[in-house]
């Protein structure tokens, strides 16, 4: 299946702000997703899974990357032959 994770850097102080309106974008698409709060040099970590990798990479890069207070992001996706290894 289809997987990302998103490493996000947020503006000081809006961690919670993001995470609301990232938990509010998703719950509209057929996405399964965990969302957390992190220490160190990212703010946020993003794991999304989809049966449709383009729809994956649509929303990362229209909706989650376009939210205000976000500075900057890492996509890593992940290789699907090696899943079941």
């Amino acid at each position: 299946m289809p997987t990302a994770y998103v490493l996000l850097n947020s503006d000081l102080g809006s961690d919670e702000s993001i995470i609301d309106e990232v938990k509010k974008i998703l719950s509209d698409e057929d996405i399964r997703y965990e969302v957390q709060g992190v220490y160190g040099v990212y703010d946020i970590v993003l794991k999304l899974s989809s049966d449709d990798a383009e729809k994956l990479r649509a929303i990362i890069t229209n909706k989650i990357r376009k939210i205000s207070k976000v500075q900057s992001t890492l996509t890593m996706m992940v290789i699907e032959e090696q899943e079941n290894l």
